[in-house]
């Protein structure tokens, strides 16, 4: 599993950092580093069109095939954005709905696409229902299958919200909404890397994804699966649009009616390279066999004291976000980094109709990934506990 890409850094003071961020940004590989440097270097010697051009297969083919493979859809259905934010954004926001449309979103929806997904009702008229949950955080799927009809127009669940650590069921999903005429969209934002996904499999029209998360790569750097069905339905012609394509023979942009005509005209050779190299790395590894990090993590932080699990759902994944009444989040992630240690202060406004609603204005975050290791979980439950004993104490 990458053994020459598996160490983590060090923190400002020598010591071993322990990462356990990869929610927020994972740490880049000496491959992706070295894909990105040498693109800015032979921009820097040679000009930055005379490097895109260098960097042609790269950027024109290799990183859409490897993006394909990952997510199980044809190349020429997937397109690069600078963000998955940027992704869900070029989409969503163009679809023809109208006042007869109801458009299903669940609690954990992050606070960016519910913004794209309000404006779209107030320009539109359409209807935003809430699929409902079980007692425990899950979905009910029941209610779903009871209540989908073809009034049902848009879906949008994610498949692991940013601000804990619940797997949403998105196949079984996929499977109630086949049926109906509704597309179905879903953010994978923190899921691409950490857990399988496949577009067939879900049965979905819309996926979205990071490149800076579990899959490693640079910040900058986003994609969207977008099926032949949904881009034929978007209210605005693709010939209307900035298209990204470059003919390598004539050097003009071109009109494409496949996924990449959603794309901007501008982007990063750079990062893309990187995207590219980190997209390599995930291919020849095997990153869906840590589930016993992901245990051990959850049981770490439940053991301490004092301390409240914010775990809804029955299937967890890398994950976990937690609070402690007496204690600021950014507190105790200061003082977890005073010991090497890498955790986020996560604000409950990001996952608006799940923590907001239930009084979570602010928690900590950690996350593990491949590079991660029992024994740092250990030292982190150490750091936890002395953390929130010291501050007891004060």
């Amino acid at each position: 599993m990458h053994s020459e890409e598996r160490r983590n850094g060090m923190d400002g003071t020598g010591r071993r950092l322990i990462h356990l961020n990869t929610a927020g940004a994972g740490l880049m590989p000496q491959t992706v580093r070295a894909a990105m440097t040498a693109c800015i270097e032979r921009e820097a010697a040679t000009g930055c069109y005379e490097t895109e051009e260098f960097f042609d297969e790269v950027l024109q083919r290799e990183v859409y095939q490897r993006l394909a493979r990952v997510v199980g859809a044809p190349a020429e259905d997937v397109a690069l954005f600078d963000s998955a934010t940027r992704a869900w954004c070029a989409v969503v926001p163009r679809l023809g709905l109208g006042p007869s449309d109801t458009v299903w979103v669940t609690p954990y929806e992050y606070a960016g696409n519910l913004i794209s997904l309000f404006a779209l009702r107030d320009r539109t008229g359409c209807r935003i229902e809430v699929v409902p949950t079980l007692p425990g955080g899950d979905l009910d799927l029941d209610w779903m299958a009871a209540n989908i009809s073809d009034q049902v127009a848009f879906v949008s669940v994610t498949h692991i919200p940013s601000g804990c650590g619940i797997v949403n069921p998105v196949e079984e999903i996929g499977r109630i909404l086949a049926p109906y005429r509704c597309f179905y969209a879903v953010d994978a934002c923190q899921s691409i890397g950490q857990v399988p996904v496949d577009v067939a499999r879900i049965g979905c029209q819309l996926l979205t994804g990071a490149g800076r998360k579990f899959l490693r790569g640079p910040r900058g750097t986003g994609f969207a699966y977008v099926a032949p069905e949904l881009r034929q339905a978007l209210a605005t012609d693709f010939h209307d649009l900035h298209v990204a394509h470059v003919d390598s023979a004539t050097g003009y942009r071109v009109t494409d009616t496949s996924a990449r005509g959603l794309e901007l005209a501008e982007r990063t050779t750079a990062a893309v390279a990187g995207l590219n190299a980190a997209l390599t790395l995930h291919e020849s590894g095997t990153p869906f066999d840590h589930k016993e990090l992901f245990q051990a993590l959850r049981a770490t932080v439940a053991g301490t004291p004092g301390v409240e699990l914010i775990a809804p759902g029955e299937v967890q994944s890398g994950i976990v976000s937690f609070r402690h009444p007496g204690l600021p989040a950014d507190r105790i992630r200061r003082a977890l980094g005073e010991q090497g240690i890498n955790v986020w202060k996560i604000v409950g406004n990001h996952t608006p109709l799940y923590m907001a609603q239930r009084g979570v204005d602010t928690a900590v975050r950690a996350s593990v990934h491949y590079y991660n290791t029992l024994e740092e979980i250990d030292a982190f439950g150490r750091a936890l506990r002395e953390a929130v004993a010291a501050g007891a104490r004060s």
